[in-house]
């Protein structure tokens, strides 16, 4: 009988099927990877800015801005630039910057007198303040632009340890010289009130103003013109963004 040798084939085919639908296919033959050109390695981070050891060379880029002999003294400080960046934050903030300006205090005690049955600011507390006026005002704007595009670096250093992060020095800057800018100089004296051993403004809107615009409003009026007037033209000279543009 040839059925079973008919049976053996297809059992044989069949078989021969299933281990040909069984088998793991083999991969195709690997092509060879075009040539790519090396990855070239990062750039160094660039050095960090040292701010120790600086003063001497921020004296010799600052001492020509003014000729006066106290701006000669306020330069003999240590630390300028952190001294400048602190400074500057602290008013943009609007802080008092008693402490790293405080070889610009002025000499003498506050002193009040009566003027038309009120209690105001005498002259003399002004007039302690002429000295810092007229180095203020005695300033070469325009050499201050190049100079502190000089020290841009070393500046942008001391800022980046002290301010809130985000905020250039440009930005703290211009807030800075805003804030002092916007002070309103008085038309005549303030009234002041005694508060404990200190006295405070009688007008509640003066005495809503910061510490470091109330800094500008115990100079006096005549002085605050004059400070408010150099603010605003070193803003320019320096580049700064508008008071506006700082805010936003």
């Amino acid at each position: 009988m040839r059925w079973p040798l008919g049976i053996a084939a297809v059992v044989a085919l069949l078989g021969g099927a299933s281990l040909f639908l069984l088998r793991t296919p083999e991969p195709p033959p690997a092509s060879t990877p075009a040539y790519a050109e090396p990855t070239p390695p990062a750039p160094p981070p660039p050095p960090a800015v040292q701010l120790s050891g600086t003063d001497a060379s921020v004296r010799e880029l600052l001492k020509g801005l003014s000729t006066d002999a106290d701006f000669a003294r306020w330069l003999s400080a240590e630390d300028l630039a952190r001294r400048f960046a602190a400074s500057v934050n602290l008013v943009a903030e609007g802080q008092s910057p008693r402490m790293p300006l405080s070889f610009m205090a002025p000499t003498g005690t506050f002193r009040v007198t009566k003027r038309h049955g009120q209690t105001v600011t005498s002259s003399e507390s002004h007039t302690r303040y002429d000295a810092v006026t007229r180095v203020i005002v005695s300033l070469d704007a325009k050499k201050a632009g190049q100079v502190y595009q000089e020290l841009k670096p070393l500046l942008d250093a001391a800022h980046a340890e002290l301010a809130p992060p985000g905020r250039s020095l440009d930005t703290t800057l211009s807030q800075a010289i805003g804030r002092l800018t916007r002070v309103p100089v008085p038309k005549t004296p303030p009234e002041l009130t005694p508060k404990g051993a200190l006295f405070v403004y009688a007008d509640p809107n003066l005495e809503a103003l910061s510490a470091a615009e109330k800094h500008l409003l115990r100079m006096g009026p005549e002085n605050m013109r004059k400070v408010q007037a150099k603010l605003t033209e070193l803003a320019a000279a320096l580049g700064l963004p508008s008071a506006e543009q700082a805010r936003q």
